[in-house]
């Protein structure tokens, strides 16, 4: 099936086998295929490979990190530059949608990418990009319908691209391809979901059909028990389904803006050492902030807990802890290797996030601290 949605995404179980189409409904001929080390080395870009007609020449980057950077966005550039590419796919999680994004961008666009990030008033200077389709394999961040890209600069700062322009020209969401997503990344994933839907409800903008969207997205993932089946039972497909199409919903849903979970661990995986999964710092960090934010969303925690099954009485942030030790996160950013000289740095970097525009209320500085000391 064909969601009704801006770039029409193909949503089916087998729905990569519309690829060939998809290609030629654009005119790529040429394409860039961003993916990472990890899906190349199980064989899953042999999928894709396959499935592309003998008269389509693909060149490969495999080599996407774990949170894309400015380098690895014009070590695929020349690749695409070298292959005379005239159209980018990206195949994998957000990070290889979110490079291919940028390579898309990069690929017509003069200047510097630092130029197009929103901290730097690029905004407006985005304009059509090189074709490109997304492709994911994970369940998560819903980049296949997102205008944004995440990458992580040469000054260290990671920061967003977003523009209509970056919503991808297709989308392929073909739950099977997560079928085989070990339970670490499958929580992760989730959690990223899970986080888009709630902050994109809790955002002060005015847009009742977004929050739908959100509390359809958190019916399927907690209400309906889908992560948590995911994740114990990988091969369970109607749960693959629901969490794909959740986190497809959870990106619709953050049309209305995201808040400081998102500023936040955009600052802690900004850190190149640790390497840290955005959806994992998500879940981590998301009841601090739901506690922080409890007495400013008037009853939208009590729609929120009617979405996931549970009375409205009980604590929010409370019940989110127990889904995370339900589904093996770690219990606070410290396990994860942050610490506590480096908040600093983290409130820094937070404080300027544009994710804080729809943030229910924006922390002051000595607030953003004492969020980083109760997520440790």
């Amino acid at each position: 099936m064909q969601l009704n949605y801006f770039n029409k995404p193909y949503f089916e179980n087998g729905a990569l086998g519309k690829i060939s189409e998809v290609l030629e409904t654009l005119g790529i001929k040429n394409p860039l295929i961003c993916t990472d080390p990890g899906l190349s080395s199980i064989g899953m870009t042999d999928k894709i490979r396959d499935l592309i007609p003998n008269e389509i020449s693909p060149t490969f980057y495999e080599e996407t990190p774990a949170n894309p950077t400015e380098k690895a966005v014009y070590d695929a550039l020349e690749l695409y530059k070298v292959n005379n590419c005239d159209g980018v796919i990206g195949f994998g999680g957000g990070s290889s949608m979110d490079l291919a994004k940028a390579v898309a961008l990069m690929a017509n666009h003069d200047g510097n990418l630092l130029d197009y990030a929103v901290n730097e008033g690029g905004y407006g200077k985005i304009t059509e990009t090189m074709p490109m389709i997304a492709i994911p394999t994970t369940s998560g961040t819903g980049s296949e319908v997102s205008v944004g890209s995440l990458i992580i600069m040469n000054d260290g700062r990671k920061l967003i691209l977003a523009s209509p322009h970056l919503m991808p020209n297709a989308a392929i969401c073909d739950p099977e391809l997560t079928v085989g997503l070990p339970p670490v990344l499958t929580a992760g994933a989730g959690m990223d979901a899970l986080t888009h839907c709630i902050e994109a409800i809790l955002s002060p903008i005015n847009d009742p059909p977004a929050e739908a969207v959100g509390i359809d997205g958190i019916e399927k993932i907690i209400k309906e028990e889908s992560l948590v089946r995911a994740c114990k039972d990988g091969k369970d497909k109607d749960a693959r389904w629901n969490m794909m199409m959740a986190s497809t919903e959870g990106a619709m849903a953050f049309s209305k803006g995201l808040g400081a979970v998102h500023s936040m661990s955009h600052a802690a995986g900004a850190n190149q050492e640790l390497k840290l999964h955005h959806g994992t710092l998500n879940g981590v960090i998301l009841p601090s902030v739901l506690r922080f934010n409890h007495d400013h969303v008037g009853n939208k925690y009590s729609r929120i807990l009617r979405a996931m099954g549970k009375n409205q009485s009980i604590d929010l942030a409370n019940e989110i802890e127990k889904l995370n030790e339900r589904i093996g996160l770690p219990k606070g950013l410290a396990e994860m290797g942050v610490t506590e000289n480096m908040i600093p740095d983290l409130v820094a970097h937070s404080i300027t996030d544009p994710s804080n525009f729809t943030s229910p209320k924006v922390p002051t500085e000595k607030e953003w601290e004492k969020l980083f000391l109760e997520a440790m």
